[in-house]
């Protein structure tokens, strides 16, 4: 049983990074939501399909996905913070993250509370999961460059930061439930609420501070791979949520503190992470819902009826009516109003949420889960097609913009039509039947790297040189120099945007990233 059990969690392993790989191509273009994706492969090695994995709610592999799961989601969260842009917008961050987070909580809670005949701190368990706005599903629309600056922020802000502030009232609202079933003190209430606030944070910074201060000595005496950062990132993530755990703080908090640390502390490493631990951390998100897929979300039809129904309709559709207004206050405009207050999705962060109190063994806690999975469900099906016809007009619009457009050039001082070329003092090298140098050959004494003199030096001898700043917005935008004449390409969308602008060809293109 154990030995099938680990082949087959190996299997789901193999299976999601194969199917990950093989289809992120298609995914972009299509717009489809690998949300869904996912689940349906959940389907097919479940009890339904293939019968590889039967992963129920009181499984301990559900259990260790979804923990860490959600710590890498609040990691993600902080750690891809704009924090000098939240500054510079912290009125609409405030309402997004104030009225706009907590106003949909406390309605849904309100519909949970009279339609579906739950107690008060049930109601606030399903509100505050069901008031997250999930970033797995939004990724493919935040990343699309055509989506305005405002609406990308108001949704990165909503989706980054607003589980923060609702993990605090799935944690009271358990402590709550828990207090009726059993006699709980004062000071047993006040040491969880000190974990939770204090020292759960407190231990997250700590960690992060430390992490990017033994890094930082490292870097200096020996360096460090920018791939091997990233997974550092992600240790400090599992070391913060096991420090505060182990001393009865808030893991969770302390993850996304860690995070926040790193943000402000370490540009470089918060880049490294976002250009490589991104995708590690969303393969895992991935697993998570084939685990789900394989049967615990569909508990949510098992729960179908004329209330259920009716909640889900207030469940998916407060939040707009209630962030619509909220953001008219920020001074949005009406465009980005309408794509921000459509796009809401529940998702994993919601089914992370509600399965907290499952795990506490908090009672009447599977129905909440079967509820809120009903309510994903319905918004994969909803907000996913949205999004995904969203993306296609979007891309439609940009094509025909390529084709009608008119392409730039971009003007580089001291570069000049290429003559040809004499190259720079070579060791001999092998040549092929014609005479010629071969590829192979070319590759090998291609440098990766090259020198301020050496570039000046092709630029004398005629060379067409462009210099290309790959680095990223975050490490761009905090830095001072610049370098002159250097023509901007986002490392996210290099070759549309090298396209776009009329990047030369058949030039010298010098990159730097950092």
């Amino acid at each position: 049983m154990g030995s099938e059990h680990f082949v087959a969690t190996l299997a789901l392993v193999g299976i999601v990074i194969v199917a990950a790989a093989l289809l992120s191509g298609a995914v972009e273009r299509s717009g489809l939501p690998q949300v869904a994706i996912f689940l349906l492969v959940g389907v097919a090695l479940g009890p339904s399909g293939l019968g590889l994995l039967d992963i129920g709610l009181e499984s301990p592999t559900l259990q260790v996905i979804s923990t860490v799961g959600l710590v890498l989601v609040l990691f993600s969260d902080a750690i891809a913070a704009d924090v000098p842009e939240i500054r510079r917008r912290r009125r609409l961050a405030l309402l997004i993250l104030g009225p706009g987070t907590l106003g949909p909580a406390v309605l849904i809670a309100l519909a949970a509370w009279l339609l579906l005949g739950v107690g008060a701190a049930s109601a606030a368990i399903l509100g505050a999961a069901l008031a997250s706005t999930d970033p797995v599903l939004l990724r493919n629309l935040l990343r699309h460059r055509s989506v305005p600056a405002t609406t990308k922020l108001a949704l990165r802000l909503e989706s980054g930061m607003n589980d923060v502030v609702l993990l605090p009232v799935v944690v009271l609202a358990m402590l709550a439930l828990a207090s009726q079933k059993e006699i709980v003190s004062g000071a047993e209430v006040a040491r969880h609420v000190v974990g939770l606030f204090l020292l759960g944070p407190a231990l997250g910074a700590a960690v992060g501070w430390l992490g990017i201060t033994v890094l930082d000595r490292v870097r200096r005496g020996y360096g460090v791979r920018r791939d091997y950062e990233s997974l550092y990132a992600l240790g400090l993530a599992l070391t913060a949520y096991a420090a505060a755990e182990g001393v009865g703080g808030s893991g969770f908090l302390a993850a996304f503190a860690a995070g926040l640390v790193v943000v402000m502390l370490d540009v470089e490493l918060c880049d490294c992470f976002l250009d490589y631990g991104e995708a590690s951390a969303e393969m895992f998100l991935l697993l998570t819902f084939v685990a789900f897929g394989t049967g615990p979300i569909w508990r949510g039809l098992a729960v179908v009826e004329w209330r259920t129904l009716v909640f889900v309709a207030v469940a998916l559709g407060v939040r707009t009516a209630v962030l619509y207004p909220v953001l008219a206050r920020a001074g949005v405009e009406r465009g980005d109003r309408a794509l921000i207050a459509w796009f809401g999705p529940r998702g994993l962060s919601s089914l992370l949420l509600v399965l907290l109190p499952v795990f506490a063994g908090v009672p009447g806690a599977d129905y909440l889960f079967g509820v809120a999975s009903l309510v994903v469900i319905v918004s994969v099906v909803l907000h996913g097609g949205g999004i995904a016809v969203q993306l296609q007009r979007m891309t439609r619009g940009d094509d025909a913009a390529t084709i009608t457009g008119t392409t730039a050039t971009v003007a580089v001082p001291g570069a000049r039509a290429r003559p040809p070329r004499a190259a720079l003092p070579q060791a001999a090298t092998p040549a092929g039947d014609n005479g010629r140098e071969t590829a192979a050959a070319a590759a090998a004494r291609t440098p990766e790297t090259i020198t301020l003199d050496e570039v000046r030096e092709l630029e004398t001898r005629g060379e067409a040189v462009v210099i290309v700043d790959a680095r990223t917005a975050r490490s761009r935008d905090g830095d001072r120099l610049q370098a002159r004449g250097s023509v901007r390409i986002p490392p996210d969308d290099a070759v549309r945007s090298a396209r776009a602008i009329g990047l030369a060809q058949h030039a010298t293109l010098v990159v730097y990233c950092a």
